[in-house]
């Protein structure tokens, strides 16, 4: 792929929903063969972190509508991202700033999408386009130099998300390690984290209690309890949870086994174990600002999130399974935000606690985890590793 805007003056665009909705604009980044990017379109209404969230695997498959008019203010810089590469199909936004200004920035976000193979639309009445998105719901869409009539067919043609196995295109090929960095004196743990499109900053927060090992999303709960951790992490992700191969069998194999802690994808993965049902959002929640209860505090934490699935309310629906309370919800919508079992150790939340980008309100959920895991093992030497 090539650079979409040549020194020349701007290249028109157009990006066309399924639906038929036209909207114009410049392109940029790179050029897609054919001249067409398609896929399901969405908006994020962070105001800083859009490098954080274009490298986000839990958005592979979707076209991301920043709602924040101007984008690349700052620049790139290797340090921000997410993970090893980019999944999403496309970014659209209102205005690119000729020049990036930061200390840190090593690049300008035009050349880090050339480079990336990621095609942009700058340029487009986002807030049009955002309300458009709330009426009807996430949307296929396709976008680019072609004509319209062939952007169109790209969009019709778009399968989108559902029903698809997202995670085998960002689960990692084989296993890696981080060491822990802890340094307050107490217990390293040893913590397997199944990569369903984990996040840099969620290894590094795990980091701070445990040495992490991250293995694929096929791995099996046998190959798991062979490492003999101390628990399970459960990443986030792109796409249906129920399209996930073989998640809940392994889950299942781990159940009661070990503590586990899950995230976005991770936390529905648990609940579909658990035998909740799962349900897709209208336009799903992204963004840095959304503010979630947590039902044993009363405490409101501003949240960062990523998801177009959520958990079914088993409280209103029912009936309600043995040994599964709901801990958090979301005030926007009163949809579920975290669950937890009461007879064996795990728990989850349907946010990003982690929050790379967004708010640090809801970090404690990791301390949470280093308490969990400390309670089901019992007082450990932190010199020697034994019980004490």
């Amino acid at each position: 792929m090539s650079a979409a805007s040549p020194a020349s003056g701007p290249v028109p665009a157009a990006l066309v929903l399924a639906d038929g909705e036209v909207f114009e604009g410049e392109a940029f980044g790179a050029t897609p063969d054919g001249g067409v990017s398609s896929g399901e379109v969405v908006f994020n209404t962070v105001l800083a972190g859009y490098q954080e969230v274009i490298t986000d695997p839990s958005y592979a498959g979707q076209i991301v509508t920043f709602t924040y008019p101007h984008l690349g203010n700052y620049g790139v810089n290797a340090g921000d991202h997410e993970s090893r590469s980019t999944f999403l199909r496309g970014v659209v936004c209102r205005d690119l700033p000729r020049r990036h200004s930061n200390y840190r920035a090593e690049t300008d976000l035009n050349s880090f999408l050339v480079a990336q193979g990621v095609a942009g639309i700058a340029g487009v009445d986002t807030r049009r386009l955002t309300r458009h998105i709330r009426d009807v719901g996430a949307i296929p869409g396709a976008f680019g130099t072609a004509d319209e009539a062939t952007l169109r067919a790209a969009a019709l043609a778009e399968p989108g998300t559902d029903g698809i196995d997202m995670v085998a295109t960002v689960t990692c090929d084989a296993p890696y390690d981080r060491a822990s960095t802890r340094d307050d004196g107490k217990h390293i743990w040893n913590i397997v984290a199944i990569d369903y499109g984990i996040k840099t900053t969620i290894v590094d927060q795990l980091s701070q209690i445990a040495n992490v090992t991250v293995v694929p999303a096929s791995t099996s709960a046998h190959e798991i309890l062979a490492r003999n951790p101390d628990g399970v992490f459960l990443s986030n992700g792109p796409g249906d949870p129920e399209a996930v191969a073989g998640a809940t069998e392994t889950i299942r194999g781990l159940l009661g086994q070990l503590p586990i802690f899950g995230i976005c994808l991770g936390h529905q993965l648990l609940a579909l174990t658990l035998g909740l049902d799962t349900f897709k959002l209208p336009f799903g929640h992204h963004g840095g600002n959304h503010p979630i209860r947590n039902l044993k505090t009363g405490i409101i934490e501003i949240t960062s999130q990523n998801h177009n699935f959520n958990v079914a309310d088993f409280r209103v629906d029912g009936p309600a399974p043995d040994g599964v309370e709901v801990t958090h919800v979301n005030i926007n919508d009163h949809t579920v935000a975290g669950i937890a079992c009461t007879d064996v150790p795990a728990f989850s939340v349907q946010y990003h606690p982690e929050a790379g980008p967004g708010p640090h309100d809801s970090r404690y959920l990791f301390a949470d985890f280093d308490t969990m895991l400390a309670n089901h093992h019992g007082p450990v030497d932190a010199t020697t590793g034994s019980a004490a």
